[in-house]
């Protein structure tokens, strides 16, 4: 029997979580806009690298905007290194974050992950008053923080999720982190254009503390624990899960390792990142320098591709449940029908978009379609942990998002050394190595990947069954 889902406890988890993931990916994008009137003028990229394969057509429209903040001479160099030091902090605690949510409990972990985020945001135009070496040092300690919060939430609903209810309710905790990305991306320009860029650390930075206080006082680590649950619905949520979890305490870090299911996975994160990456630093350069669109007077069109895979996140959230309870479809076939339309999809749209020439309306809506599909995954690949290892599904996602994150520090580099001449053709070239990569990771799912509770993961697996 379903238990009804409005206003249920693991609703409540699933709303403040998004609110968490929201504010998670605000504070982590908004350095990328503030860090534009962070740098004197003259001090960015030179101008004579743009291509003149396209006529430019940008409203200059010169609105007065505030220029009382601080400005600071740091080369693109600098900027890059400003910008890429937040993964060096985010691989380091993955692994550790998964191990220590078995051992603390998500909740604990999810919530300082995220108040320390906030307070070095808060830190933030301190550490640029300070000196470069002081801001590098903040936002790679920003990483440390964000890095144990996913697999927190994913040892959270270990113990929360009923498994039919999975997609649903882990879609609507990590959608936040889209929607995030679409209100922080236009709102810190807003507030850099009316205000000052420090106002937007110190907002962002202080609605994260606000947060954190609500969720220490509402949530818990597992339905026996909380204190205003009903009964019939702790009583749905155990009994759903108790053929599923793990009583013993040892983590069998060989048969996790050995576990091709878990490699399929973690192939699939790779190469899906590797296009989101990639797209999420350089696609305002392309648009900046190829199609001759500056995409900073239009921040909503640089956060509408967001908006698209935020829709797609919830929908097919729904969608995968929907197709696993009332049509009675297995699990590991909805998975892996929707990692292969949310890597294939955006592959395709994304090598169209290198061929469109200078139709930038079409760009920017092949580029949109490319990332809504790819919002599928987060019912593909993205939750499969939880349906192959819910003991151990922190531990699990920290293994693939260390993987899933090189990406993040490789991708980016490796097509700023394409494209030193900024010609269609070197863009192109980016493209189909992205789209390729994408279509690998979805055969290798497709091949490898499971659905089923493994083996190692249930109670009793290192004893013999009789």
């Amino acid at each position: 029997q379903s238990f009804p889902a409005c206003c249920s406890a693991r609703y409540n988890l699933a709303l403040l979580a998004f609110f968490g993931f929201f504010l998670l990916y605000a504070l982590r994008v908004n350095l990328s806009v503030a860090l534009v009137d962070m740098v004197e003028p003259n001090t960015s990229i030179a101008k004579n690298t743009t291509s003149n394969v396209c006529p430019e057509h940008s409203s200059t429209i010169n609105v007065p905007r505030n220029t009382t903040g601080e400005k600071y001479s740091w080369d693109a160099d600098t900027q890059g290194w400003i910008l890429g030091s937040f993964f060096y902090g985010y691989i380091i605690t993955q692994i550790p974050g998964g191990y220590l949510a078995s051992k603390i409990g998500g909740k604990l972990l999810l919530g300082f992950g995220i108040f320390g985020t906030s307070v070095f945001t808060l830190l933030t135009p301190l550490a640029a008053n300070l000196g470069v070496g002081y801001l590098i040092a903040v936002r790679a300690l920003e990483g440390l923080g964000e890095g144990v919060t996913f697999p927190a939430m994913h040892s959270m609903w270990s113990s929360w999720a009923p498994p039919l209810e999975r997609s649903k309710l882990l879609s609507i905790s990590y959608a936040g982190a889209q929607l995030g990305t679409v209100v922080s991306l236009p709102l810190s320009g807003l507030i850099c254009y009316y205000m000052n860029w420090i106002y937007v650390f110190y907002i962002f930075g202080a609605l994260g503390v606000l947060w954190f206080f609500f969720w220490m006082w509402l949530v818990s680590d597992t339905p026996e624990m909380h204190r205003s649950i009903s009964h019939p619905e702790r009583e749905y949520i155990l009994s759903s899960l108790k053929d599923q979890l793990s009583t013993q305490k040892s983590v069998p870090w060989r048969p996790i390792l050995e576990s091709l299911p878990l490699w399929a996975i973690v192939v699939a994160q790779f190469s899906y990142n590797w296009t989101f990456y990639t797209l999420l630093t350089l696609l305002p350069t392309y648009m900046k320098e190829i199609l001759r669109f500056d995409a900073q007077e239009n921040g909503f069109l640089s956060a509408l591709p967001y908006f698209g895979c935020w829709l797609c996140i919830i929908l097919s959230g729904q969608i995968a449940d929907y197709l696993r309870e009332k049509q009675n479809l297995s699990t590991v076939c909805v998975r892996k029908c929707f990692t292969l339309i949310g890597m294939i999809g955006p592959a395709v749209f994304l090598v169209a978009a290198g061929f469109i020439g200078c139709n930038y309306a079409l760009a920017v809506a092949f580029v949109t379609i490319s990332t809504t599909l790819g919002g599928f995954c987060t019912s593909g690949y993205s939750i499969n942990h939880l349906d192959i290892a819910p003991s151990y599904a922190g531990i699990l996602l920290g293994i693939t998002n260390s993987f899933g994150t090189i990406p993040g520090m490789v991708g980016p580099v490796i097509a700023k050394n394409l494209t030193h001449n900024n010609t269609v053709e070197e863009w192109q070239t980016v493209f189909y190595i992205a789209a390729s990569i994408n279509l690998f990771g979805a055969i290798f799912f497709a091949l490898f990947g499971s659905g089923e509770v493994q083996d190692w993961a249930v109670s009793g697996y290192h004893l013999h069954r009789n």
